[in-house]
């Protein structure tokens, strides 16, 4: 089984201090939270990015800032990834200018947001074909069994080029009552085991409510790899609220133990998120 990656997601895209006081907003904040969950095991960030009012917001200038601090402080090994998240308040344009503006060394994109239809597959395309040139690693957001179908389908077609496809499965969603369920993981993993496997679909969970530890313990006993933090949840395994996003790295690690997966390489980290060889 390949070496695992840890990837911390600190904030997120709908989340505020109201939630919890210490969720990173800031770039000297989102800096400070990735070298803390480094140390705790973190080899890669998923970044957001707020405006002034601390919304959600896809503004270029502001993602190099906080891209900028980060790599300041935590050296040259961790992985960041910037996300094209819409919520649907960003159009695909929107989507795309932002990633060519920034150039990121990684991106998570939403197929259903970028190409929502047939009208806006041409420029997705171009998008994809550009980041694959540019080496960039792309993870594509699934988020039903029936999307990883879609998704399938612009590869076969050629939108989406390569032949190795780095995919997220988010498990429950934000809204009350849809929590987390390892069950859930069951149709993505017949999915990537029909088409290929891990060679061909290195994939990754993240999961809503109180049990994102054990899905994402889940997901390493099952060959994925895992994305954890407070856009998901605060809480650690045994019901406590955790104080910051490093609690949640290291409450993961300690739910690991049982589960033989070297910690991955930068290299290795890449390769998983969907750099292309």
């Amino acid at each position: 089984m390949a070496d695992l990656t840890i990837m911390v997601a600190p904030n997120g895209a709908r989340k505020g201090r109201a939630d919890h006081p210490h969720l990173p907003i800031t770039p000297d904040e989102l800096a400070d939270e990735a070298f803390a969950c480094q140390q705790a095991g973190a080899g890669a960030i998923h970044l957001h990015v707020r405006d002034d009012q601390d919304k959600h917001t896809l503004d270029a200038a502001r993602y190099r800032a906080a891209t900028e601090a980060v790599r300041k402080r935590v050296g040259p090994e961790m992985v960041v990834q910037i996300t094209t998240e819409a919520i649907g308040l960003f159009t695909p344009q929107q989507q795309i200018d932002v990633v060519r503006a920034v150039r990121p060394e990684a991106v998570s994109i939403a197929p259903k947001e970028l190409a929502p239809d047939a009208s806006a597959e041409a420029a997705a395309k171009d998008l994809y074909h550009w980041a694959h040139d540019e080496l960039i690693a792309v993870q594509h957001i699934i988020y039903a069994a029936d999307e990883f179908d879609r998704f399938l389908d612009l590869v076969v077609r050629g939108i989406v080029p390569g032949k190795r496809h780095s995919l997220i499965f988010p498990l429950g969603r934000y809204a009350a009552g849809q929590e987390s369920d390892p069950a859930e993981l069951i149709p993505f993993v017949a999915k990537v085991r029909e088409q290929g496997g891990v060679d061909r679909f290195p994939w990754w969970v993240c999961a809503f409510g109180a049990a994102e530890t054990p899905s994402l313990v889940a997901a390493a006993a099952l060959g994925g790899h895992c994305r954890i933090g407070f856009e998901n949840s605060f809480l650690n395994a045994d019901g406590s609220r955790a104080e910051n996003n490093a609690a949640r790295v290291a409450d993961l690690q300690a739910s690991l133990r049982g589960i033989s997966r070297p910690r991955s390489s930068r290299a290795q980290a890449l390769h998983a998120l969907g750099k292309p060889d």
